[in-house]
């Protein structure tokens, strides 16, 4: 019997498109919760009824598209758009390439090249007056709204904090909310853990652009050969669990999660003043104590009973909502890594892992484990060693754990998504 890997996004399509198929969801209802299109939909529960789960599978899986431009003709393109046609609208720039240049390209490809090279469009387009009221999703779990609230929330009497939280769409609820120094990968990660390991895995999370959930960089190398498109770390743990990834195109369109900044602003604040609170931890209290009272408040009960919150592996989630960089073993069988090198135990006397390409994982409790494919080979206790263990060893300094004597690893790399 053929065994079928299937990615969290198609296990999440299957378990969508079966709700379908037992009458728990319309087709418009699976569609906006697949993050698709209605008549994608259709296509989608055509393939699985045809072919079984091997129909969420897409046919160019691993394949190169042979309709991406050579990075020449990238790279030509933006030195015109630096040089003979500056100022040309994304429009106007298009039609004198196909036209004068004779290089065939979209408008969307031209958009898409300049912003990513920083080149912003010269005509700015008017957002309309009026906006449509959009309709809260049905169940709960599935579509949270995060977003950071930096605020003096409190008044003057400690240092201003940000609030990250997020809310229900369905239900208005706050699942789970921190305060952190600033709006942070580090900040949204833990924000996740907490709610993934009491609610569950939500179908999709609206956010908005910051750099926090995507980037304009250009894809490497082997992320063009993987056929991905560049991701931050938020990006890339919300995909490894198969959460579909809304951007908002405005904060009118996450109107539900910026409301609620203001009732927190009135409310809160009042709380916080009551209980006298002067640090982040006693103001982490005091949100721990008024979460509960607002969802009795609030909250109120989703169009569909049954809700739609997903089932998580903790070790799934744990390794999932980290920090995951790539380094090169050294000759010595050590990994440098933020300033510091990181000896790995050899598999025997003869055999090391020089040369090897390993994955460096920050784990949200500020461990570090090292990883080769999918073994981990080393892991580093960051509530063991201090910054004082550090010595050197061949001129070089040498550590078994991450842990400074103030902040924990996760923390000295919350600035780096």
């Amino acid at each position: 019997m053929d065994t079928i890997a299937l990615t969290m996004r198609e296990q999440q399509r299957v378990a969508v498109i079966e709700r379908v198929f037992r009458g728990e969801l319309t087709m418009a209802e699976a569609a906006l919760v697949l993050g698709v299109s209605e008549r994608q939909s259709f296509r989608i529960k055509a393939r699985i009824r045809k072919e079984g789960v091997r129909g969420v599978i897409h046919g160019n899986r691993g394949r190169r598209s042979p309709r991406k431009l050579p990075s020449k003709t990238r790279q030509q393109i933006v030195a015109l758009a630096r040089g003979k046609y500056r100022g040309f609208n994304d429009h106007h720039l298009t039609e004198k390439l196909v036209e004068a240049e004779g290089i065939p390209v979209s408008r969307e490809t031209v958009r898409q090249l300049l912003r990513a090279d920083g080149l912003a469009s010269p005509r700015k387009r008017r957002p309309p007056r009026h906006r449509g009221r959009r309709a809260r999703r049905l169940a709960e779990g599935m579509l949270l709204q995060v977003d950071g609230s930096p605020h003096d929330w409190l008044e003057g009497r400690g240092p201003a904090f940000t609030l990250v939280g997020a809310i229900d769409d369905a239900t208005g609820q706050v699942p789970g909310a921190c305060f952190a120094d600033h709006e942070t990968t580090w900040a949204y990660l833990h924000l996740f853990q907490h709610v993934f390991t009491h609610k569950g895995l939500p179908q999709a999370i609206y956010a908005d652009r910051h750099s926090i959930f995507q980037t304009d960089r250009e894809p490497t190398v082997e992320e063009q050969l993987a056929g991905q498109r560049p991701r931050t770390q938020v990006g890339r743990a919300l995909d490894e669990l198969g959460i579909t990834l809304i951007p908002a195109g405005s904060p009118q369109a996450k109107g539900r999660v910026e409301r609620l900044w203001g009732t927190f602003q009135d409310r809160l604040v009042s709380e916080l003043r009551l209980a006298g609170a002067a640090t982040r931890t006693e103001a982490q209290a005091v949100l721990a104590r008024f979460l509960p009272s607002y969802n009795r408040r609030f909250a109120r009960a989703a169009a569909e009973a049954p809700p739609a919150w997903r089932g998580v592996d903790r070790a799934r989630l744990t390794h999932s909502l980290c920090f995951k960089y790539r380094r090169v073993v050294a000759k010595d069988n050590t990994v440098a890594f933020h300033g510091a090198v990181l000896p790995l135990p050899k598999r025997s006397p003869f055999v090391s892992w020089a040369h090897k390409t390993v994955n460096v994982h920050v784990l949200l409790d500020g461990s570090v484990e090292i990883v080769l494919q999918s073994d981990r080979i080393a892991r580093f206790d960051a509530n063991t060693t201090r910054t004082s263990g550090l010595h050197r060893t061949n001129g070089r300094r040498e550590v078994s754990t991450y842990g400074p004597d103030t902040t924990t690893a996760a923390q000295r790399y919350a600035i780096a998504p």
